[in-house]
Formats: structure tokens, sequence, C-alpha cells
């Protein structure tokens, strides 16, 4: 999410530069997966014809579409007016951007029925759908939200599991700043230590046993290992102190290491069945067998870094994530800031707290975060917000979809 060089003396400077690039240029020629090609650029969306179009029925009736527009626009407004963004095959300008989304805010303002709404964009909009995964062609929606964890700002035996701010010796580098041909592939996350030596940044397993040795200063400490993991999942959350008063927590950067599903861990050991897999069942599992907590979590050697943030959540764009509005894609394949429509199945829970069945529904998103887990064009996270039941869906939800991204036809020459 963010590309940063931190202050090192500008001899390990140089060095860690220099050998950084030599590791991408001799990877570049080797065949190795780091550099595999990769749809970029919106080519994970294919233009579709209007009798293809979805009803675009809305299961919200339009309710916190007006807020996430308008980040969508504040974050347009804010970044360079010739960038370009990608539908497929084709480009369209910030000021398009925003003219599509300024004309479409206009209209749903309105409350219109879905005959109207479909009516609307055949009229006005271009629709793109995602092709899906690339194997498959399926798309597949999980959720994620905003958990509430309980902590103080000073350690004690109650709290002892620190949410760090970013290290002082991270470094991250991003390649097409040394060579253009670079620009689409992996950055690379780093360290210089006291004997002059680049090393990959400390795995999750590390940090655990040595706290980063003094570099990075604990935001907060926590009362629950699990809760600090999960909250390093899904990227930024609230930390209630002791005088009960929220520290709002946001993600700042990672330690450059892959992202393993421990979730995928415990399906393959068949310690959880992959129809019974969700968050709430891996939490349950982790405080069934405290022996093997370590070991599990170590599976994920990701490990994520955080910022006191005032208000929020925010995503990668640096705007409010709006609850079931905000959709998190992998960056580049699909256009930032873009008005999109999903169909898939949410679930209908009962009064103690239990899912009684999963119902389709389709709504209008926006196109605003990004995550580790979620890669390539058959994968979107929805954001649930706060509160039990976004917890439930964003724990439960693994379900089929459909993805689609509007913008409006451009005017015609002449």
């Amino acid at each position: 999410m963010l590309i940063l060089i931190r202050s090192f003396p500008s001899v390990l400077l140089k060095q860690f530069l220099l050998f950084m690039l030599a590791v991408c240029v001799a990877l570049s020629f080797s065949g190795c997966g780091l550099f595999k090609p990769a749809i970029i650029d919106g080519s994970a969306l294919e233009q579709i014809s209007p009798e293809d179009y979805p009803d675009f029925a809305d299961d919200m009736g339009y309710d916190g579409l007006e807020h996430g527009v308008i980040q969508s626009l504040t974050y347009l407004k804010k970044i360079p007016s010739d960038r370009v963004f990608r539908f497929g095959d084709d480009a369209y300008d910030c000021g398009h951007m925003i003219a599509s989304l300024e004309r479409f805010l206009k209209f749903f303002k309105s409350k219109p029925s879905g005959e109207e709404m479909k009516a609307f964009i055949v009229s006005n909009y271009r629709v793109y759908k995602s092709v899906g995964d690339e194997e498959t062609g399926e798309m597949l929606f999980t959720g994620y939200y905003e958990p509430a964890l309980t902590g103080s700002l000073k350690r004690s035996a109650e709290f002892q599991y620190p949410v760090f701010s970013m290290p002082k010796d991270l470094a991250s580098i991003d390649l097409s700043l040394f060579d253009p041909a670079l620009k689409d592939k992996k950055r690379l996350v780093g360290r210089v230590t006291n004997d002059q030596k680049v090393v990959p940044y400390y795995e999750r397993e590390e940090i655990a046993r040595n706290n980063l040795n003094g570099k990075a200063a604990p935001i907060a400490w926590v009362n629950n290992r699990a809760d600090l993991f999960f909250l390093q999942i899904q990227g930024s959350g609230k930390i209630y102190l002791e005088n009960g008063v929220p520290l709002n927590v946001n993600y700042h950067a990672t330690n450059g290491h892959p992202y393993k599903s421990i979730g995928a861990l415990l399906i393959r050991e068949e310690k959880i069945s992959r129809e019974e897999m969700s968050m709430q069942k891996i939490r349950e599992y982790l405080k069934a067998h405290p022996d093997e907590v370590d070991k599990i979590l170590n599976h994920n050697p990701s490990y994520v870094f955080f910022r006191i943030a005032k208000g929020g959540p925010f995503g990668c764009l640096g705007v409010k994530v709006t609850p079931g509005r905000s959709v998190a894609l992998q960056k580049r394949i699909f256009p930032a800031a873009a008005l999109g429509f999903m169909l898939s199945e949410k679930p209908l829970v009962d009064g103690s707290r239990k899912i009684q069945k999963w119902k389709a529904f389709s709504r209008f998103i926006l196109n605003q975060d990004t995550g580790g887990a979620i890669k390539g064009p058959g994968r979107a996270d929805l954001f649930w917000g706060d509160g039990p039941y976004a917890e439930i869906a964003a724990g439960y939800m693994k379900n089929p979809g459909e993805l689609y991204f509007l913008v409006l036809k451009p005017r015609e020459k002449g």
C-alpha cells in the first residue's frame, strides 16, 4: 500500500538499492514465479453488451451509496487530472471518472426503481464484467469488517501482545524507479543488518520472538493474540482502552512476506473441514488448542504494522470505506475508485446470531481498498462495517458471484 525508503545511512542505502536491483534483474531472466506475467491495468474487465446487463437492483435501497461515491470523488479530485484508468481495452482519464460518478450521484438521489436505474445505465454507461478466476472464470466474494479489541497503552500481565507501529529499519523498494520495465513487478521489503548485509525483513515468528529489537514502538498492547492476528488480516480496527475510549488503528506497512492462509493450513491438516471453514471456526480451534496457537499463526509469515488514525477505517485510497459499499480488489487490475455492481449471497441471521440461510443480493459498490489475500481477477472482499452482524457476514462469506464496473459513455465526436 505504501512505498517507503526509510532513512538509512547513505552508504548502506546505496548498497541496499544496488542489491535489490541486482536481485530483480537476475530474477527477471530466471523464469522465477516472482515475475510471472500477470493481468494488469484493468485487463481483468471485458465490455459487455446491454442485453447482458444485470438488473441493477440495490438491496440496500441506495443507503450509504452517496457516502461511498463522495469518498471516491474525494480521491479522484486529489490525483493528477491526466491519470488514466483502464477498463479492459478502453482507457478514461481522471476527469471522465469524476464525471461518471457525479452523473450517477445526481440520478440515484431521486431513488429510482430498478427498471428506471437500468434504463438510465443502458442510455448513459458502458458496463464491463470481471473475467473471473484465470482458471475457472468464476468470481469468489469474501468479506472483511472492523474488529473491536480490548487493550492498554501500557504492557501488563493482562495485556501482553504489542500492536506495532512501522519499524525504523524497514525499507520498501519501488523497482520501477530503477528500470521502467519493472513497473509491475513485486516490490521488495528488507532491512540492513549491523554488519552491512541486506536481508529480508523479519517473519511473523521472528517478530514474536524478538519484539523487533526495539526498532518499533508499540501503539498499544492487547490481551488476545488471536484478536491481534485477525486485526492484521482486517487491516484496521478499534482498540478500546481501560477508559472506554477507542483507539483507531489503520494499516501502515507490512514486513514484505507473502500472506499464507491459516485456514488453508487447518483444512489441509484436516482440523477444520472446507465446508465448515470460517473465521469463527478458526477462533474456536485456537481457543480449544492453545498449544498449537504459535505453530498455526506463524504459518503466515506476513505481519502488518499500524498507525493511529483519526476516524476511519480507511482503505488503500486514503478515504473512508463505506459499510456494504466498499470492496477490496487487487490493485491495478481493476480501476481504482470506480463504480461497480456486484451479485452474491448474504447471510440471514437470527436473534441468537446463527445463520439461518444465505440469500441472493445485488448492490452498487466502489473499488476503494485492497488486501494481501485478495489476488487475481476472481477475488473480491466486501467491507461489512462493524458490529455482530458484520463479524458474522465477514467471517463466513465465501460465496460465488458476479462483478461489474460502470463508466460514462464518451461523448461522440462531431
